[in-house]
């Protein structure tokens, strides 16, 4: 029988591999628990005659070694998720990084605003409806006031600048000019999405009605997600490759500004500093959304969503240890909800500048349930 003392003692010995030699310079110097620290030479040479093998020990050290190495692989942090949980990540990050390039460099062919010049007749869509269509086109003023304080820059293979600004003043027919081109953005935007829950394993194994209600009520909300991936708070610009849109300074500041929820969203959320990982798990979570219309397995769904939830959580309880992100989760799931009622309030508004001056792409209709009549 051995001890752990005299274990470790020949590991040590092994690991340094030296040559011990008997003080006493016999050899034959008696072990016992007393003694075998007077002499090394003799210790060894017990250890070697009871059974230890230097080959044992070189074997238990390659597997630490390859387990030092198989850790060293995981992400930072990985330890702290569970296998599962880490498995839903890289894939989300996988179908991210597959579906949607922060350069824009694919986003081609698109159409710009015309400017219209003061002399310039309007097209019959665009003249003030009279009598109780005055009330609609007053609604439609509205809706159309976000534009108002966005303005477009782009910037041309050699080096050329092209820019468009809202007029400072006027009717706000003006506005429509624009809606060609945003229109082209959110298709563009929306294929990505839906490529993007292609990817994942759990939503390709949904029943295809699942999948298109869950994309018709999710598209929107991913959208500004990623939009606000590519969001500069301090300018005021979604940096979009050689696009670029920015807040112009309203007449009422930027207080003003904030009215909006749609751009006091973006803002808030970008104050929360998230990970790309942190990101990914919003879009799935927003994506995963049991009481969508037309969801016929809620609760298959709504298991999903939760399990998506629970790595955010468990990725920020992990990654974000300090105090101040105690309540991390808490504020990216409030997030969500005012994503999801911006999202209704933004349906409506699309419906009602449609309907007065139609410009959306078929895409477009058919996440929106937008007939042609």
């Amino acid at each position: 029988m051995t001890c752990e003392g005299c274990k470790g003692f020949f590991r040590r010995a092994m690991k340094r591999n030296a040559r011990l030699r008997c003080p006493f310079r016999k050899g034959t110097c008696e072990i016992t628990q007393k003694t075998r620290r007077q002499c090394q030479a003799c210790r060894l040479r017990k250890c070697l005659e009871s059974g230890m093998r230097k080959e044992t020990v070189e074997q238990r050290r390659a597997l630490i070694r390859k387990k030092r190495e198989r850790i060293g692989t995981q992400p930072p942090g990985a330890k702290g998720l569970t296998e599962e949980q880490w498995a839903m990540i890289r894939e989300l990050m996988d179908a991210q990084m597959k579906t949607f390039d922060t350069t824009f460099a694919h986003f081609k062919n698109f159409r710009l605003p015309e400017v219209l010049s003061s002399g310039h007749e309007l097209p019959e869509s665009l003249q003030t409806p009279p009598g109780e269509e005055a009330t609609k086109w007053s609604k439609i003023r509205e809706d159309l006031s976000p534009l108002k304080v966005v303005s477009l820059q782009l910037r041309g293979e050699d080096g050329s600048i092209w820019n468009y600004k809202p007029p400072a003043e006027g009717s706000g027919k003006e506005i429509f000019s624009l809606l060609p081109h945003m229109a082209d953005m959110s298709t563009y935007m929306f294929k990505g999405i839906i490529n993007f829950a292609k990817v994942i394993s759990h939503f390709r194994d949904l029943p295809i009605e699942d999948q298109i209600s869950l994309l018709k009520g999710a598209a929107f909300e991913l959208c500004q997600l990623r939009f606000n991936t590519v969001f500069n708070a301090e300018t005021g610009t979604w940096e979009c490759g050689r696009l670029s849109y920015c807040l112009e300074d309203p007449a009422g500041g930027f207080q003003q500004l904030l009215l909006e929820p749609m751009l006091k969203f973006h803002y808030m959320l970008k104050e929360l500093r998230l990970h790309e990982e942190e990101y990914v798990l919003m879009q799935a979570i927003s994506l995963f959304s049991p009481d969508r219309p037309g969801v016929v397995q809620r609760s298959v769904v709504d298991q999903l969503q939760e399990r998506f939830a629970i790595a955010l959580k468990a990725y920020i309880e992990y990654h974000r240890p300090q105090p101040r992100h105690r309540f991390l989760f808490l504020k990216i799931m409030a997030r969500l909800t005012e994503l999801r009622s911006i999202n209704a309030q933004h349906t409506q508004r699309l419906l009602r500048i449609h309907d007065i001056h139609p410009f959306a792409t078929p895409l477009m209709q058919e996440l929106f349930s937008i007939s042609d009549a």
